[in-house]
């Protein structure tokens, strides 16, 4: 059995009154984006990436836009510390881009940091020490006072060697552990070390207020970000930022609610990965916003691409349903749900719509870099009409009529039922083909001659199973006057029920397409469908592949 009784909450609430984020129902703005992959993100893998790995997806970041860019914790490993150099040795820092590099509160660490980034263009020193009460009690066994004194003295020496080394050098401190600190004590510590290091406006420090682990509802981080704001010295000075872990799985929503509370900027891992259940995703922030209409100032627009280096530097696998990026996100099986997308996509065709508004899909997948063929109506034997004709149409033209439609998602959700799997539109044309398009057996026409007398007369010659016959009819058209004929010759009881056609393909000799529906006289219905550049001869194929059907 489960035993709640060992478990009650492990964070400290901000005071009554700093909840006056709940009024705004939107992100305004984007906040700005860092990218901590190549430092959190490459810690909490398996295998961490090498140092060409390393460089790739750098290349990466920077093609997608990020800014600032967390490229390691170079006093930790040699990789680490010769990837910084790589960077900077070798101009691969693009002038409109900042690295960030962490380093704890400990003298050696940060000056072994600022060793490995001397010559940088333009690079954060992030520093930090644990302020939780957990922490202070159980690991350092260290008073308030204590606690911030490793603090103060920290940012005593990074500001002393931002003044000796060579680097044009920004500043952040992080009260890890946040989640887990009195706010009142968290917003202490970090004023103490604001004091020290000054920021002005033109030179901004950042503080960062992680949630290095998650403890509470994204409401009451909010609340604590909201305190923290507002108490926090130099605050025309400070960058506040936030740096969620997704403990309890709502990562995002702490980000987000941060941001509405006063959070300037976003600590972040593409597709989520980090420590434990992982940090932030930066893909569903950004594409969040995206989707409200808000330029998150980076680039997904070929997540295809961003999908196959990420998998194959970090060796991790994106979950077909994440948001945004996963293969199946924009999938759908269900037969309402194809429907409703087909009539979406052809609203936005008939009505000339630039506004997003198709229904099951909250972005364009071509935004992305998906397509609607392979990305949005999949079929198995969940599908319905209105999907699978979207499938023929999209990919092969056929414009089914929706009877017609109907009776062949029966057709393909037995093919799919039966052999337990997806189908693909090439197996769904090849079951439209084979059932219904241009059946000829066992009945055939070997010729047909119209005359304009009596209305339409037709002489048709047929073959049915290698026995010849000629027989004329008259009609009120030429169709009508072939199916006459037809019944005449063979003693068939039906009635022509539904006619339709449309051109298949473009240019002077482009196919037309037919279709016929039979109403026979034992009450059943057959469709067929018949293609030719002639629209007489599709038809005449149309109404034959019908009676062929029953």
């Amino acid at each position: 059995m489960m035993d709640a009784t060992k478990y009650a909450p492990g964070y400290y609430p901000a005071p009554a009154g700093y909840d006056s984020w709940v009024k705004k129902d939107h992100i305004e703005t984007a906040p700005a984006f860092c990218s901590v992959d190549l430092r959190d993100g490459n810690q909490a893998l398996i295998v961490p990436m090498s140092l060409d790995e390393k460089l790739e997806f750098f290349q990466m970041l920077v093609k997608i836009g990020f800014k600032e860019i967390e490229v390691g914790f170079p006093a930790a490993s040699d990789t680490e510390y010769e990837f910084l150099r790589t960077l900077i040795e070798q101009n691969m820092i693009p002038e409109d881009v900042t690295v960030q590099v962490l380093t704890q509160c400990r003298d050696h660490i940060i000056r072994r940091t600022f060793e490995a980034v001397k010559g940088a263009p333009r690079a954060v020193i992030h520093f930090y020490n644990s302020t939780s009460v957990a922490q202070r009690e159980q690991v350092f066994h260290k008073s308030k006072e204590e606690i911030k004194k490793i603090a103060t003295d920290g940012a005593t020496l990074v500001k002393q060697l931002s003044e000796e080394y060579e680097g044009n050098f920004l500043f952040e401190y992080s009260p890890e552990s946040f989640t887990g600190t009195e706010p009142e004590y968290a917003v202490e510590v970090c004023n103490a070390v604001l004091d020290i290091m000054q920021p002005t406006p033109d030179r901004p420090m950042i503080i960062n207020l992680p949630v290095t682990v998650e403890m509470s509802m994204p409401h009451v981080y909010a609340n604590q970000i909201e305190y923290c704001s507002k108490n926090l010295h130099y605050r025309d000075s400070v960058i506040l930022c936030t740096h969620p872990h997704n403990d309890r799985g709502t990562g995002v929503a702490c980000a987000e609610l941060a941001v509405l509370a006063g959070a300037q900027r976003i600590e972040c891992c593409l597709f989520g990965n980090g420590e434990r259940t992982g940090n932030v995703d930066a893909i569903t922030l950004a594409m969040n916003m995206y989707s409200h209409g808000v330029d998150p100032k980076l680039d997904f627009s070929d997540m295809p691409a961003i999908c196959e280096t990420y998998e194959r530097v970090t060796r991790m696998h994106i979950y077909e349903r994440t948001p945004y990026a996963g293969q199946l996100v924009f999938a759908a099986f269900s037969g309402s749900h194809q429907d409703a997308i087909a009539k979406g996509m052809a609203y936005r065709r008939e009505k000339g719509e630039h506004r997003w508004t198709c229904p099951y899909i909250p972005v364009d997948p071509h935004d992305i870099g998906r397509t609607y063929d392979a990305d949005v109506i999949r079929i198995n034997s969940q599908s319905g009409k209105g999907g699978i004709g979207f499938v023929l149409e999209q990919n092969y033209g056929y414009n089914l009529p929706p009877k017609m439609r109907e009776a062949l998602g029966y057709k393909v959700k037995g093919v799919s039922d039966h052999s337990h799997k997806e189908l693909s539109a090439a197996e769904v044309c090849e079951i439209f083909e084979r059932e219904f398009l241009n059946k000829n057996k066992p009945l055939d026409i070997v010729e047909v001659h119209y005359a304009q007398k009596n209305g339409i007369t037709a002489t048709v010659t047929l073959d049915r199973n290698g026995q010849r016959k000629e027989v004329v009819a008259i009609g009120n058209g030429r169709l009508d006057a072939v199916a006459n004929a037809i019944q005449s010759a063979t003693g068939m009881d039906f009635h022509l029920d539904h006619y339709s056609e449309h051109s298949l393909d473009g240019g002077s000799t482009s196919r037309a397409a037919s279709y016929v529906s039979l109403v026979w006289g034992d009450g059943s219905t057959t469709w067929g469908a018949g293609t030719d550049t002639d629209i007489i001869v599709a038809g005449t194929k149309a109404l034959l592949s019908a009676i062929n059907g029953k």
